[in-house]
């Protein structure tokens, strides 16, 4: 079954059990696509996802001069001489990855731009992209004091600065290292833990003269000279399946080819942390990123806390391991996720009411929550409020339920993972 729009019923029965590839991963694919537009050869991409947050990604490149046409199973982005200034309003859709990379873009990038989206990434800040940008000498505005989008970009020269990030947010990081692409001098950033690297590694691999040191990435001004991006499996995704897997009785589920980058793998430690089976084979690196085969096992699973350096490493597997943690003997803690309130659902609030109405015992924090278990689900109807993350992670819920659970709307899965209900029918080995 693919994603369509509108309710959906969903009644499978576990265990899920088989193997399967999830879709190329969502932060790589974005990044391909843009590099591939600032660079001064053509990029040719493999495995790009095939959904509408990168959709947006490539139709605002192509509207900032860009040539992207599809060659066997790659896609090639044929750069202009020199980015232009777009001719519309650009629509970042629900991809707050575009709009916030986009912003650090076209700050150099002479003329008007003005990035919106739709109604669920207006309501997501952007003033923690905005005021470091403007550290560095760019034009932005914002609607409701700089705080939401659209925002209005006035390219100009710029000025490399070092930031020091309060929270670590890959998004914000790399909208400052591609403004320090078109600056004078280098740019740093600093962040208090390590957020996901795939914007350095794609950087370097296509040429661009960047460091590491730490905590802290200086970028040198610099167009990537572009090259050939392998876009793995995407983590994100394959944790529903891992996570139900690791909860649901008799279950054991291998995803192939899956993205291992050390930012993104804080879930294998979760997972292993409260007793699943997790077997990592055919390891391996390709284009600069780390993949393998991944199988988990169910478990009796043990509670655990999740809190600190490991946030920026799995913050957005965080709404399905909630659902996982009900199934945990003893109390599940987690904190530092703050950041959860400003996705595209304020997605503590929706998984803290979502599940106490399905029985979950749960206690909700400012920053995180703790969860008592293991305890028995209940079916529900589920408001998604337009966030694929609350959709996807309540149809795996519904299998530790056994009964029905209702979600209002699924077009939202769309945006990152159209073939989500199809592979999950597969492995359950029933309809929804």
């Amino acid at each position: 079954m693919t994603t369509g729009t509108g309710p959906l019923t969903c009644r499978r029965k576990g265990p899920l059990r088989g193997a399967i590839e999830v879709p190329g991963d969502k932060s790589i694919s974005h990044r391909a696509l843009l590099f591939g537009a600032l660079s001064t050869g053509e990029t040719r991409v493999r495995g790009l996802l095939d959904a509408e947050d990168v959709h947006a990604t490539r139709r605002a490149v192509e509207a900032l001069g860009a040539t992207v046409r599809a060659e066997g199973d790659e896609l090639v982005v044929v750069p202009p001489a020199a980015l232009r200034e777009p001719g519309d309003v650009v629509d970042c859709g629900n991809s707050g990855t575009s709009l916030r990379l986009l912003t650090g873009v076209l700050a150099g990038v002479p003329g008007l731009s003005i990035l919106t989206g739709d109604a669920s990434l207006r309501r997501r800040p952007v003033r923690r992209v905005i005021d470091p940008l403007r550290r560095m000498g760019a034009d932005l505005s914002a609607r409701d004091g700089d705080r939401l989008p659209p925002v209005v970009v006035r390219g100009r020269p710029l000025e490399g600065v070092r930031h020091a990030l309060e929270v670590a947010s890959a998004q914000v990081k790399s909208a400052c290292l591609l403004a320090g692409l078109f600056a004078e001098g280098e740019t740093s950033v600093a962040e208090p833990e390590r957020s996901r690297d795939h914007t350095e590694r794609m950087l370097a691999g296509m040429g661009v003269p960047i460091r590491v040191d730490g905590l802290e990435v200086t970028v040198t001004p610099s167009r990537p000279r572009g090259g050939r991006v392998d876009v793995p499996g995407d983590i994100s995704s394959a944790a529903f399946f891992l996570c139900g897997a690791a909860a649901l009785p008799g279950s054991e589920v291998t995803v192939r080819n899956l993205g291992v980058n050390p930012t993104r793998t804080g879930l294998l430690d979760v997972l292993a942390a409260m007793g699943a089976g997790v077997v990592r084979t055919n390891e391996r690196e390709v284009a600069g990123e780390p993949r393998a085969d991944v199988t988990v096992r169910a478990a009796a699973l043990e509670a655990t806390e999740i809190r600190g350096a490991i946030i920026p490493r799995l913050i957005d597997e965080l709404p399905v391991v909630m659902v996982m943690a009900t199934q945990a003997r003893g109390r599940t803690l987690i904190r530092d996720a703050r950041e959860l309130r400003v996705k595209e659902s304020d997605r503590l609030a929706a998984m803290g009411e979502t599940l106490a109405r399905a029985g979950a015992k749960i206690e909700l924090f400012d920053d995180g929550c703790a969860i008592e278990g293991p305890t028995p689900l209940r079916g529900v109807t589920v408001q998604t409020r337009l966030d694929h993350r609350i959709a996807m992670s309540m149809a795996i819920a519904q299998l530790l339920s056994g009964e029905e659970v209702v979600l209002d709307d699924v077009a939202c899965v769309a945006t990152s993972f159209p073939s989500f209900f199809s592979l999950l029918d597969g492995l359950s080995g029933s309809g929804a």
